[in-house]
């Protein structure tokens, strides 16, 4: 039989398939700089708004304009919202990757592509869409100037008749995106009905994806993660906010920003707030460490290279016992790296930022409400420990819109740890600053300004003693060192729990954290669907880890450490932590593309190590 008889009969059993339902991800490759994110905003929402689980991922390159850029939108029934493996549909609007694009689905996939680009002609196994944007376009908008943008929305129309999606829920989403651009939403909308209209006279629906109306987004908000990751922090009762703009953690001080201005301005008009972009990301640091020793609630947001320049304040922080709260939004490394790529990259050199003994407690949020919660945990919990705490978001989650329950408010008062005030210290006589009087290795402090006379104690980098005195001695610095390693200790049972799913009858068991976590969900159902595998599941939510890590392992014969980076950070983390038999049943998978992490990607390294 000739190929293409086979490519033939292979698009023909394509489009004979079931009706796929509410379960499938369109994929729009486009150009950075050409106004595609309204047009992939609404239709996400338009989904959304139908009742249909969804995510949305951007794959944008790391200039201005000009370069290709992905949008990626997931549908599922089953509530799945991690990166889907497979591109079901495709919307190619870039032609300088339409080819490629194009070449890189699989059997029985669709494509809506520009007609003179002429992609029907690359293969037979796949299901065209011819569309003439140019002309449509022309036809809805008279100023060429407007074109480029507006034609992104006659993609919109085109699929939403394809696949199903309501002309209504379009409507509302496209207007809220334009809330207070009435012509321009009108404009858009005509684009999206000529697309619409065009593909229900001249297009032949030949593949099996349809959406139709559910009711699971009822209650549910979209928000991304670094927008959450503001919410929070401005809700922990933040007043000092250091930064330097930096792709992915940029958006997090951008959106506080507008959130301060609105809900922390004084009766008197005035802020309550400082907000400060700093030089560089040193400059961002030194500053929070200034306003936490000075008893403000003091913060910065970063990515992977400003962390390397942040190590030694980091460590001032830590060896005086100020605290702090930095947002670690990773991105791919070393050096520049992949700016606009996600990774789970800066876990090791986090924990240990800094010369010398140190370790850092960090928060490891899997979702945007824990984006919201951990920003919350982190100002408490830097303060309890007078510490620097770590919040390690990523790309992913920062930067991408996600589906969640409503935030619930905060009604626990602020936890500010040992602090004492002048009527403290008028009981107690005195105190010193950095003695272990409880038994937690914790001790007490003062804030500047404290009427007492006993209040006032030297803040240094440099060797002390209990009393805060300038010591070189050996015993001196020993006592210290070990009293702040007791207290790292402490932190174990004042972090986040882990998450644990287990039955107690699995052999497998797999670890994960952040956003490999929808990932791990998705594969644990495929493994035992496809495999007949039963695995128990632990997701870790803080380092230290909690005892109920090292319970979790001993259960287990095997255990598997899913990751997005190179070098098994969070297994060596684990390794450092663990006695040597429970070392020996650790085994890692690893994903470190840049792309968000997938399912089939964790159940195929998952079957291959199992031997199946």
């Amino acid at each position: 039989m000739a190929s293409s008889e086979i490519a033939v009969q292979d698009l023909s059993q394509a489009t004979d398939r079931k009706r796929v339902v509410n379960d499938f991800s369109i994929q729009v490759a486009t150009v950075n700089g050409s106004g595609s994110q309204s047009a992939n905003n609404v239709l996400l929402r338009s989904l959304f708004r139908m009742g249909i689980p969804v995510s949305g991922k951007n794959l944008f390159p790391s200039n201005i304009a000009g370069l290709p850029t992905w949008y990626t939108i997931r549908a599922s029934k089953h509530g799945y919202v991690g990166r889907k493996k497979e591109i079901d549909f495709l919307i190619a609007m870039n032609p300088e990757t339409a080819k490629e694009d194009v070449l890189s689905l699989a059997a029985g996939s669709s494509a809506i592509y520009d007609e003179p680009l002429k992609l029907n002609e690359l293969r037979q196994d796949t299901q065209f869409y011819p569309v003439p944007f140019d002309k449509l376009v022309a036809a809805v908008c008279p100023e060429a100037k407007l074109r480029k943008l507006v034609k992104n929305m006659i993609y919109v129309g085109v699929i939403a008749q394809l696949i199903g999606i309501e002309m209504e829920a379009i409507e509302k989403a496209l207007r809220k995106q334009f809330a207070k651009k009435v012509k321009a939403a009108d404009l858009n909308m005509n684009a999206v009905r000529a697309g619409f209209d065009y593909a229900a006279s001249s297009l032949t629906k030949i593949d099996p994806f349809y959406v139709e109306p559910m009711n699971a987004t009822a209650g549910k908000i979209i928000i991304d993660g670094n927008a959450a990751a503001a919410m929070g922090a401005m809700f922990a009762g933040v007043t000092v906010v250091t930064w330097y703009p930096i792709t992915p953690s940029s958006s997090v001080c951008e959106q506080l920003i507008d959130y301060m201005k609105k809900y922390r301005i004084g009766s008197d008009g005035k802020a309550t707030f400082a907000i400060v972009q700093a030089e560089d990301e040193l400059a961002a640091i030194g500053m929070v460490i200034g306003a936490g020793w000075a008893g403000a609630r003091a913060m910065t947001s970063t990515s992977g290279p400003g962390i390397s320049l942040m190590a030694e304040f980091s460590g001032l922080g830590y060896y005086a016992e100020i605290p702090a709260v930095i947002f670690d939004i990773q991105r791919v490394g070393p050096s520049t790296g992949l700016p606009t790529r996600t990774s789970q990259g800066d876990l090791l050199f986090t924990a240990y930022l800094s010369h010398g003994d140190t370790k850092h407690v960090m928060l490891l949020p899997a979702s945007v409400s824990e984006c919201f919660t951990m920003a919350v945990e982190a100002f408490d919990l830097a303060e309890q420990l007078q510490t620097p705490v770590f919040v390690m978001s990523d790309l992913d989650l920062g930067m991408n819109n996600w589906m969640s329950d409503p935030f619930v408010y905060p009604e626990k008062p602020l936890q500010r740890g040992k602090l004492l005030t002048a009527e403290d210290l008028r009981k107690l006589g005195g105190f010193a600053r950095y003695k272990d009087v409880d038994g937690d290795a914790i001790p007490y402090r003062t804030l500047p300004g404290t009427e007492h006379p006993t209040a006032a104690y030297f803040t240094r980098g440099s060797g002390h003693n209990e009393k805060a005195q300038y010591s070189e001695r050996p015993d001196d610095y020993q006592n210290n060192m070990e009293r702040l390693a007791r207290k790292f200790e402490t932190a174990r049972s004042l972090v986040p729990k882990p998450d644990v799913v287990a039955d107690g009858t699995s052999e497998v068991g797999i670890i994960a954290f952040g956003t490999s976590d929808f990932a791990v969900r998705e594969s644990r159902d495929q493994l035992a669907q496809e495999y007949k595998i039963s695995t128990d599941y632990l997701r870790l939510r803080a380092f230290p880890f909690n005892p109920d890590v090292h319970q979790f392992v001993e259960r287990h014969e095997r255990v598997y450490v899913v990751e997005q980076n190179r070098d098994a950070q969070m297994l060596s983390l684990l390794k450092l932590d663990f006695a040597p038999k429970a070392v020996s049943k650790l085994r890692s998978v690893r994903h470190f593309n840049g792309l968000p992490i997938d399912a089939r990607s964790v159940t195929d390294d998952i079957i291959s190590q199992e031997g199946k």
